[in-house]
């Protein structure tokens, strides 16, 4: 038993943390490491021989005691480790398919009883279940898949993207298209003995059809700008500037002027955009300027019109052949305005609605337009062209019965008259200046005129006037003593009828307090619309009503008023 107990320990004695050096083995220890950094003491030896650099760091040299248990200082750990691992080959990978070489006719013990095949069972198979398995037919039965290799790959192994390419599935590629390419050309060759033989193509043109015609007729589209790309050369060429011509980023010096972009050496925006200067006056007027001035606009529409053309399978170029390209695109215009009016057509006369398009135009709608127009401070227009008058749906400056000025045109008095003779009947005959002048007389109509005089009143004596003023004094004393008598009797008669009416506003209010309880009891999705009812001031009687009615929460006798 002593002998096992020995023995573990002995085992143990490497894991054990390293003891405690005292003091003078520390200084030792020192003194030896500074003599080795002089040179005047040996290297330290590691244990495969090799000396240590006592220049190197405790914390490098020295082994963690977890480690090893010898303690003895190396850089062994420090080096990269070698890995004794047999990972897979770059050319291993897992077998596709089947086996195709054997021919199973019989099935076997132990097989797939579905389609028959011996590499895997029923629940596996991946065929559609037969109503019949092989188990039972014999017949049919599925070749075996081949058995795949376990693959140990490394770490870059699992991260290839090459990984399990077979180089022969491309060449099945190139095969198939360089067939196409055959059958392209035996056709088209096809063709072109057929037009010789029918006499509708000549020798000579079917000698200028070259046979190193590029088929790739858009190569040069994608370009990046500021380059041209030469299909036939296959190189690229800049587009420099002449060493004349002043730089685009020189003709204006102002920072927020046109954008200059130094990659590409394009300018898009006028740089004389914001000095006044005409663009047509200026030597450079930015790139679109040139980009959209001219035919460049229909060469581009007609462009891609070439493109979407070619697309849909029609062999047209806007170099090769820009008559025929030409006509094509006007008769599709033409076609597609056709269409879209017979589609017009079709939906107005299905769901009408001709009546709506037959708008009046926007300045009578809106009365407002987008052109622009500049005025100057006298309100003359600068730029633009000055805003269309709005006209009405009725007549306007129509001259009826010799009048030189339309109705409406004068206004005295609160009405309207002619201008032209100050008539104020409308549709009258005009009489021109005689007519203003017999209007702005104070003549007196004829009939007003057949009228008596009446007698001019003669002036009082103050004796009259004192007379009649004592008089009119007593008038109101006896009016006022007629008042002060049926005073009393009428403030009685005042304050019954305020009872009556505030004995009334109560009750109402009763009635409405009792209509709100009952709207409050039913549902809100069945409660009549208090916005129908009419709505009126409330009287005074109404007012004193509900305060009288009105419940305070904050009253302590409120809950003995129901009692």
């Amino acid at each position: 038993m002593t002998e096992q107990t020995s023995a573990n320990t002995e085992g143990i004695v490497g894991l054990d943390e390293p003891k405690k050096m005292t003091r003078e083995d520390w200084r030792k220890k020192k003194e030896l490491e500074e003599q080795r950094k002089l040179g005047n003491a040996p290297a330290e030896v590691d244990e495969e021989g090799k000396d240590i650099n006592p220049h190197i760091p405790q914390y490098i040299s020295s082994v963690p005691w977890y480690i090893d248990p010898s303690k003895r200082p190396t850089l062994k750990h420090q080096r990269p480790q070698t890995q004794d691992t047999h990972n897979s080959a770059i050319a291993d990978w897992y077998k596709r398919g089947v086996q195709e070489n054997a021919v199973v006719t019989k099935f076997r013990k132990g097989a797939c009883e579905n389609c028959g095949a011996m590499t895997h069972k029923k629940k596996d198979c991946l065929e559609r279940p037969r109503k019949v398995g092989a188990k039972f037919t014999g017949t049919g039965i599925a070749p075996d898949e081949h058995s795949q290799v376990l693959l140990d790959l490394d770490y870059d192994g699992k991260r290839d993207r090459w990984n399990g390419y077979d180089p022969e599935e491309h060449q099945r590629i190139v095969e198939e298209y360089a067939k196409v390419d055959l059958a392209k050309r035996t056709l088209k060759a096809q063709k072109l003995q057929d037009e010789l033989a029918s006499g509708k193509l000549d020798q000579t043109e079917r000698e200028h059809d070259s046979e190193d015609e590029d088929e790739d007729k858009y190569a040069d589209d994608i370009d990046m700008p500021g380059q041209n790309f030469d299909s036939k050369r296959r190189i690229t060429v800049r587009n420099l500037r002449i060493r004349e011509d002043t730089a685009k980023y020189l003709r204006n010096l102002d920072p927020n002027s046109a954008y200059y972009d130094p990659k590409t050496r394009a300018m898009r925006e006028n740089p004389y955009s914001n000095t006044g200067k005409n663009p047509d006056e200026v030597g450079y007027a930015g790139d679109n300027f040139v980009r959209y001035s001219g035919d460049t606009v229909t060469m581009a529409q007609t462009q891609l019109f070439a493109w979407e053309a070619y697309e849909r399978g029609t062999e047209v170029h806007l170099q090769a052949d820009p008559t025929k390209l030409e006509v094509l695109h006007r008769s599709f215009k033409v076609k597609k305005e056709d269409f879209k009016e017979t589609q017009r057509e079709s939906i107005l006369e299905k769901y009408g609605g001709q009546q709506h398009l037959d708008a009046p135009p926007r300045e009578l709608l809106l009365a407002q337009t987008e052109d622009y127009v500049e005025y100057s401070r006298h309100g003359a227009v600068l730029k633009g062209l000055e805003k269309a008058v709005a006209r009405s749906k009725y007549e306007e400056d129509v001259l009826i019965n010799n009048h030189t000025c339309i109705w409406g045109s004068y206004w005295k008095d609160g009405f309207w008259g002619y201008k032209c003779c100050h008539s104020m009947v409308k549709q009258s005959y005009c009489t021109g200046d005689a007519g203003i002048e017999v209007n702005n007389t104070d003549c007196v109509p004829f009939e007003e005129g057949l009228t008596e005089p009446q007698e001019e009143e003669q002036p009082k004596s103050l004796l009259e006037m004192h007379r009649e003023k004592i008089t009119k004094d007593k008038k109101k004393k006896k009016k006022n003593k007629k008042k002060r008598h049926g005073s009393g009797s009428s403030d009685s008669e005042d304050e019954e009828k305020k009872k009556e009416k505030l004995k009334k506003a109560l009750e109402a209010e009763d009635r409405r307090v009792k209509h709100v309880e009952a709207l409050m009891q039913l549902d809100e999705r069945k409660r009549p619309y208090s916005s129908l009812q009419e709505l009126k001031a409330p009287t005074e009687e109404e007012i004193e009503a509900f305060r009288m009615k009105r419940c305070r929460p904050d009253d302590p006798m409120a809950s003995f008023l129901g009692q």
